[in-house]
């Protein structure tokens, strides 16, 4: 048994698919079925049930065999990053999972920053969900997350590297709304709000924003069920009702859109976005890079620390 054949166990547990498997891990399907064959032999146990039309499922001993690899690669990786750290070594790959409330609007410039900084290190980018991002970190296919904070979970570490302001959106046809210049967050509950599904952090935040964990109208919230705030703009756009975005949308809209924006009054939620990576992640200099990065891919107001005591909880 080597830590080959336990990468392999794992990319056949995280795909499902010994093929997919074999393409993630860079080998011929062939060749990684020999190498788990042959584990399996040593073992003396099958690690994974093979149905000829469904998915790959691990055997119960086999969910036992993979929970002790992930540990023992994890382990063997946090070697590497010493080794790297100390060596002042600034190369490889860094797996990050973006939310998709923040990817859209952060990924083209984060992209293109990257590029010109030349850094020998290639970023690996997945548009996941909060709840997925923790599950890469503690199963070690990710390497660090860029989402909303703070998220109070002890085995994370999260660095705060902006801070995004949200604003109204309100459809034309909401008159009394309309022609005001600026809302209160009561105006939230007067009228159809656009959200995005429960999966993501946003939604939780306009919920806490408007109260509306505490007094839900169910006649005047609508949920959107595919998760884009793009699409929600578009709804307000072509029916009645307000949604919630984040300052960043507001760079892509026309002119007219705009027009359809509004602060609000007597308060400035926000939302912090921050760098996460597992509390054993130990290169440093790495974490600065894409810290750095991200900071030069949003404008420079959004790096006011004083900020953070308008963050709305998740």
């Amino acid at each position: 048994m080597n830590i080959q054949q336990l990468e392999y166990i794992i990319a056949v547990d995280n795909c499902r698919s010994f093929s997919k498997a074999a393409g993630a891990s860079f080998v011929t399907q062939p060749t990684l079925s020999m190498m788990i064959q042959k584990m399996e032999d040593e073992l003396g146990v099958k690690i994974f049930h093979r149905p000829p039309q469904s998915l790959v499922q691990p055997t119960e001993i086999g969910k036992q065999i993979i929970s002790q690899a992930r540990i023992a690669v994890a382990q063997v990786n946090r070697i590497k990053e010493i080794i790297q750290e100390e060596k002042d070594i600034i190369k490889g790959d860094f797996r990050l999972g973006i939310i998709p409330t923040v990817s859209p609007y952060l990924l083209p410039k984060l992209m293109q920053v990257h590029r010109e900084n030349r850094h020998d290190v290639r970023i690996v980018i997945s548009e996941l969900t909060t709840d997925q991002i923790l599950k890469g970190l503690a199963g070690d296919s990710l390497d660090g997350g860029i989402l909303a904070t703070p998220l109070k979970e002890p085995s994370v570490r999260e660095y705060p590297i902006y801070y995004e302001r949200f604003f109204a959106y309100v459809s034309p046809r909401e008159e009394t709304l309309f022609a005001k210049a600026a809302l209160d967050e009561s105006d939230l509950n007067t009228a159809g709000l656009w959200l995005l599904d429960e999966v993501h952090c946003f939604r939780t935040q306009i919920l806490h924003l408007c109260n509306l964990k505490k007094r839900r109208n169910a006649n005047s919230v609508f949920s959107y069920e595919a998760g884009s705030i793009d699409t929600l703009i578009n709804i307000v756009d072509r029916n009645e009702g307000l949604t919630v975005i984040p300052e960043m949308a507001l760079a892509g809209m026309s002119r007219k859109q705009k027009e359809n924006i509004r602060p609000f009054r007597n308060s400035n939620p926000v939302r912090e976005i921050s760098l996460i990576t597992r509390r054993e992640f130990l290169r440093e200099r790495l974490i600065n890079i894409i810290i750095n990065e991200v900071k030069s891919a949003v404008p420079q107001s959004f790096q006011d620390m004083a900020m953070k005591q308008y963050v709305v909880p998740l």
